[in-house]
């Protein structure tokens, strides 16, 4: 036996050595398996998680809940071959998780709330949702759970026989159908008959992807209310958001502040929780009334705007759950070069948490969770480490590693990471550089540029998979931070309004020159890539800088107007405009988005560029790459147009998120190399 030992531990060694030579390839994608939701248990011994793995054969995610033992690190799963399991909750007495999973075949296939005992047996099913539950929370003392579902079409009959026609509002090109109002509904743990709390033609908000989940429901500590967002109609594009209760013995609704009565045109109130000693509700609220981002409010659960309490924080905050004593928030943001979490206290004060290289994951909602004794789980990277799950006893501990989910692609060679500084007007903008793994200061290496969307987001030290693999195949890559993205406060933020391509284009060339100025970049070989928001950049920047070896543009925004009127989000891309007012009924906005669109500029573009986008999607529709795509095909530039024929903004299956890189940096490689 100990010759067998020795023998599999050389074998294990010489296996760890050669994938230490190894570098990261776009194959090693399928590696990656992706944590997220971290709940830790009432009792503060156990993390439950959704853990997924990408399957190419079948083409899709394969999640599975997992529970981590906090004491010794190990790892169980608890559910097998559940379609699209998340949203794993804890029952009060920490005997049972909740989680919602797909029921059913085909188009009869709906997601439900399953509950699986703590002490052994099968999950078992306690919805039956005929349009698929949404999101539900647990009442207090455990013996419901309210949940939030669409509601049925009353004329399905007649939608059957073609009577089809529904009303456009303030929605997506792509709406097909009328949209139906979301409700909250009761029913026991034990099961049977739900009953209904909410209707009418208002909505409780649907997740719109990218970004924020749907606002969460939150029960009072005794159980006699539940606060939720309520959206004045189920259209994507609705302005009007406010914050209820609703008692849940009379079916009572109130609303938490007095801004719904002051018939402002557009209120964006959101993400209301009661404190755990039922005495405060915290929400989320734009800070100065704009709509880059929001900060954490607190007001009296008897009512009230209240007041904010991050506001000297000065970021903008995407996820905050209080503490158990009810005396702090625990709020993250992006902030610099990664993502910051403070205990807030209620009375202004505030303490950054020492996380050290780690930069937890999540883009428009981290994945953190707070627990009742103080302890504190998260799912983070480092820029040398693929995500895994954190864990700290409290807010003063070291974070410690329990998984090692990655460790096939951590002992990889993986690019090193640096953050620069440069001036850039009355600014100074940060980005990343990623090197290749096996870098050598005395040799040259093209530059390639991979701008982040949003524009409200920021990139990060971290480890991304596409960076990764550009950096292995020979690049340095520049990832700037331009006015308008979201990590150095407000006034960084808010640049971007009213100047969406002039000012941020300024940033990142003044970024670039910096970095010419380094012996190992070639100067003659620099690239220009971005998806989303980063597609603009790039389309802006080949249509009014001409130092471009190539360019790779994906889900690209290319007319401001044109994304004003078709997008699922369009009414909110007004309020970035120079005065928050429709270019169709105020010729300064309407000079102002002419002026700050690439097509704009089309014209002039040499720079020979990919165009990629998803054929349906919502938040920046193909319509905008199909007209860029025409220009540059009518004036001879040599351009290439692939879609992926699926829904979302990004490809949602591994298979087309993978040949997107593909198609990327073959691109990258056809005119660097």
């Amino acid at each position: 036996m100990k010759i067998v030992a020795a023998v599999l531990t050389l074998l294990i060694a010489g296996q760890l050595q050669i994938h230490a030579q190894k570098k990261f390839e776009l194959d090693d994608f399928d590696k990656l398996v992706s944590l997220s939701d971290p709940q830790i248990s009432p009792d503060g011994k156990s993390i439950v998680l959704v853990v997924s793995k990408p399957d190419l054969v079948e083409n899709k995610y394969r999640r599975e809940l997992q529970i981590v033992n906090i004491a010794n690190g190990s790892t169980s799963t608890l559910t097998y071959d559940r379609p699209s399991v998340s949203h794993p909750r804890w029952s009060p007495s920490g005997d049972k998780i909740a989680f919602i999973a797909k029921d059913g075949i085909d188009k009869d296939a709906f997601n439900q709330v399953f509950i699986l005992s703590m002490h052994g047996g099968d999950s078992r099913k306690m919805t039956n949702s005929k349009t698929g539950v949404q999101q539900f929370s647990w009442k207090p003392d455990g013996t419901a759970i309210a949940f939030v579902q669409e509601e049925e079409p009353e004329n399905e009959k007649e939608l059957e026989n073609g009577y089809d026609a529904f009303e456009i509002k303030y929605n997506s090109m792509f709406l097909n159908g009328k949209p139906l109002s979301s409700h909250i509904w009761l029913i026991p743990q034990t099961g049977g008959e739900a009953k209904r709390m909410t209707s009418g033609t208002w909505s409780l908000p649907s997740s719109f992807p990218p970004g924020t989940p749907a606002s969460p429901l939150s029960w009072s500590p005794d159980g006699k209310y539940i606060a939720f967002q309520r959206n004045e109609s189920p259209y994507s594009g609705e302005l009007f958001r406010s914050i209820q209760t609703i008692e849940v013995e009379t079916g009572k609704m109130s609303s938490i502040t007095n801004r719904r009565t002051e018939h402002r045109p557009t209120l964006f109130e959101s993400y209301p929780a009661f404190s755990p000693d039922g005495k405060y509700i915290s929400y989320w609220f734009p800070r100065d009334n704009l709509i880059n981002g929001s900060e954490v409010f607190i007001t009296l659960s008897s009512g009230g705007e209240g007041q904010s309490i991050t506001y000297k924080l000065d970021r903008y905050f995407y996820r905050a759950e209080w503490s158990f004593d009810s005396k702090s928030i625990l709020v993250a943001a992006n902030d610099n070069n990664s993502v910051s979490l403070w205990i807030q206290s209620i009375n202004g004060t505030s303490k950054k948490l020492k996380l050290g290289n780690l930069c937890i994951t999540g883009s428009y909602w981290y994945n953190y969770n707070y627990g009742k004794n103080g302890s504190i789980a998260l799912i983070a990277s480092s820029s040398l480490t693929p995500p895994e799950l954190y864990y700290l006893s409290s807010a003063d501990a070291t974070p410690k590693k329990l998984t090692s989910l990655n460790n096939e692609v951590a002992s990889m060679r993986i690019g090193k990471q640096e953050t620069i500084t440069w001036k850039s007007d009355n600014f100074n903008p940060n980005g990343i550089i990623t090197f290749p793994s096996d870098f050598d200061s005395t040799k040259k290496y093209p530059l390639v540029l991979r701008i982040h969307g949003g524009p409200q987001a920021a990139s990060k030290e971290q480890f991304s998979a596409a960076v990764q693999y550009t950096a292995s195949r020979g690049y340095i890559v520049f990832e700037p931070n331009y006015r308008g993205s979201d990590n150095y406060g407000s006034v960084f933020c808010m640049a971007i309004n009213g100047d969406a391509g002039e000012g941020p284009g300024r940033d990142v060339m003044r970024g670039v020159e910096e970095l010419k100025k380094r012996p190992y970049i070639d100067t003659s070989n620099i690239a220009v890539s971005g998806w989303s928001y980063g597609g603009f950049m790039t389309t802006w920047l080949i249509g009014n800088y001409q130092i471009w070896k190539c360019a790779v543009a994906g889900a690209s925004v290319t007319d401001l107007i044109d994304q004003y009127s078709e997008a699922d989000n369009g009414t909110v891309w007004k309020m970035l405009g120079p005065n928050g007012e429709s270019p169709y009924k105020d010729s300064t906005s309407k000079d102002n988005w002419i002026k700050q669109s690439p097509i704009t500029y089309a014209q002039n573009v040499k720079t020979p560029t990919l165009l990629l986008s998803d054929t349906k999607d919502e938040r920046v529709p193909i319509s905008q790459s199909y007209k860029f795509f025409r220009v540059l095909q009518d004036i001879g530039t040599e351009s290439k147009f692939i879609a992926f024929p699926v829904s979302g903004h990004h490809p949602p299956d591994p298979v087309r998120s993978k040949e997107r890189d593909r198609y990327w940096l073959e691109w990258l490689d056809k005119y660097l190399k």
